[in-house]
């Protein structure tokens, strides 16, 4: 799946997957030409979003497209499975970061490497090894060594260490919403509750570090709205240990809803300039999460 799927915008992949259903119940030959005009009218769309929606399928090996003459069914899609062809696959970069925090979680990995021990261990391409360790030292995960290789920062190992986690933030974070200089740009709020139900929406087309990065983002610029730089650094020196557990994500869709709506929550009580409501909202939100999950919070 290249960067372009993944930006496709949401009507093309709805008219995407409006395609794959008409594709699955209709008797569609393979080899049988779809005319873009055509599609357009029945689905009741321009022609833009039926273009896109036909490259997309393309991509994802449906459709063959062939020059100066259109697109053509490539594979007729079982109508059950038609959904999850629009799925991106992972990218190089984001299994990576996956299975270097996976196995720094573990212990499997040591505390210092050189690029060229993960590529050896992971079979990766130079480009890619180098990509994610930028990546991931952008974010204080990683860190460049004077000289030759990479050190890690040290990952959670035992059970109370996370949960003090959990406890601490409970503490700092709902405090920071409190602060007598606290301040949160609207724009921002409009922008993050977009993105948080888009994320809702589409959920299948999101990785597990894009939704970890966008819920590291959100408890971030809560604290720093605070205006006091050392409940912002105590936060972001927390996202830092999170990530090592939350890029591994497995719980599913039902957990990220709730996540979300509890974000979403949060933001309405601040965009009413309730910043009590807010930060008692803050603190279940992180409480719920420990008692989920004694082991991790992804979805926190």
């Amino acid at each position: 799946m290249t960067k372009s799927t993944a930006i496709a915008s949401r009507l093309q992949r709805s008219t995407a997957e409006r395609i794959l259903e008409m594709l699955a119940t209709n008797e569609t030959r393979v080899g049988q030409h779809l005319p873009e005009i055509e599609l357009a009218a029945a689905l009741g769309v321009s022609r833009t979003p039926v273009r896109g929606a036909l490259r997309l399928l393309t991509r994802r090996g449906v459709l063959e497209f062939q020059p100066n003459r259109g697109f053509f069914l490539k594979k007729v899609p079982i109508a059950r499975a038609a959904a999850a062809l629009l799925v991106p696959a992972p990218s190089n970069e984001d299994t990576l970061c996956i299975a270097i925090a996976r196995d720094r979680l573990k212990g499997k990995l040591a505390d210092e490497c050189s690029e060229a021990d993960l590529m050896r261990r992971y079979r990766v391409s130079r480009i890619t090894v180098t990509g994610v360790l930028r990546q991931l030292a952008s974010v204080g995960m990683a860190e460049r060594k004077h000289g030759h290789g990479w050190s890690f920062i040290s990952a959670p190992s035992a059970t109370n260490s996370v949960l003090d986690s959990y406890r601490f933030r409970m503490i700092i974070e709902p405090a920071a919403l409190l602060e007598p200089k606290f301040a949160l740009d609207d724009n921002w709020i409009m922008s993050m509750r977009e993105r948080h139900k888009e994320f809702l929406d589409e959920y299948l087309k999101f990785s597990p570090v894009s939704f970890f990065e966008m819920n590291a983002e959100f408890h971030e610029e809560l604290a720093r709205a605070s205006g006091n730089v050392h409940m912002h650094g105590a936060v972001v020196q927390q996202n830092k240990l999170r990530r090592f557990i939350n890029y591994d994500w497995k719980y599913g869709r039902d957990r990220v809803a709730v996540s979300v709506r509890e974000h979403l929550d949060i933001l309405d009580a601040l965009s009413s300039r309730d910043q009590e409501w807010a930060s008692q909202l803050l603190r279940r939100h992180i409480a719920g999460a420990a008692r989920v999950r004694p082991m991790g919070d992804a979805d926190a």
